[in-house]
């Protein structure tokens, strides 16, 4: 599970996140709206690390986020993929390249590489476009080049910082189809928008910023909030930590495990 509790974010005088306290469970599709600068990409910033509370805590799985070796925090990173509303390609590669180099960075065998980009092109309906630059893509091509590369080390959460702002209607409808699908595959979505009428209408729990604080939680009745387990009963954790060294507290002595990359 993933908890945000009682978190604060403040910069100067400047208080741009004001206690927030939120769940998601695993397998949950979840959506948080709100209005540019309403907080959405600093709560999921500080949802993976990159960013600290200045009050509150931020816990995977129990574990104060805080708290977690850096070494072990890059391995943890490594299973959320982020999908970046600029996208963040790399601008001298083509697009086959910018799939691979997640992959590459952490050592996948080579063969693996070569089976698992084919298929991620062939999935986001990219396979023309393998040996092309990104400023040559749409901006939906570029949108779903950002996804392929985000899903590219199967992670088992996807990060979605408001990846359809600067598409028209029927790229968002792909978009959208594309995450639905990630997350019928097991993965947790957090899809961060500003577009309102968008995050309704999907039928997922909505949170709704405004000026850094949750104003709705809605609890959709449909969809599929969390997985379960083999003996059928709710998981409770994203089980993103694995074969990492133990991190004691002052209270607690919890072993922090990572899932190995490549698999």
């Amino acid at each position: 599970m993933l908890a945000l509790k009682n978190v604060s974010k403040t910069y100067g005088k400047t208080k741009v996140l004001d206690d927030i306290s939120l769940s998601v469970h695993p397998g949950e599709f979840m959506c948080i709206a709100g209005r540019s600068s309403a907080g959405k990409s600093l709560l999921l910033s500080l949802l993976v690390g990159a960013e600290q509370p200045t009050s509150g805590t931020v816990e995977v799985d129990g574990v104060d986020v805080k708290i977690v070796p850096p070494p072990v925090l890059q391995l943890f990173r490594r299973r959320v993929g982020i999908v970046f509303q600029d996208y963040k390609l790399l601008l001298d590669r083509t697009v086959r390249q910018n799939v691979s180099f997640p992959l590459e960075v952490c050592g996948v065998p080579d063969g693996i590489i070569a089976r698992r980009v084919p298929e991620l092109l062939k999935q986001m309906n990219l396979t023309q476009c393998a040996d092309t630059l990104p400023r040559e893509l749409s901006a939906g091509e570029k949108m779903r080049t950002a996804i392929a590369r985000a899903i590219a080390l199967k992670p088992l959460i996807v990060l979605a910082d408001d990846p359809t702002a600067n598409l028209d209607r029927s790229e968002t409808e792909t978009v959208i189809a594309l995450l639905n699908k990630i997350h019928s595959g097991g993965a947790t979505i957090i899809f961060a928008t500003r577009d309102t009428a968008l995050a309704a209408s999907l039928g997922k729990r909505v949170i709704t910023l405004e000026a850094g604080r949750i104003i709705t939680n809605t609890q959709s009745a449909g969809g599929r909030e969390r997985r379960a387990d083999p003996a059928g009963r709710p998981q409770e954790k994203h089980e993103v930590f694995k074969d990492a060294p133990t991190v004691r507290t002052e209270s607690t002595q919890k072993k922090i495990k990572v899932t190995p990359i490549g698999s």
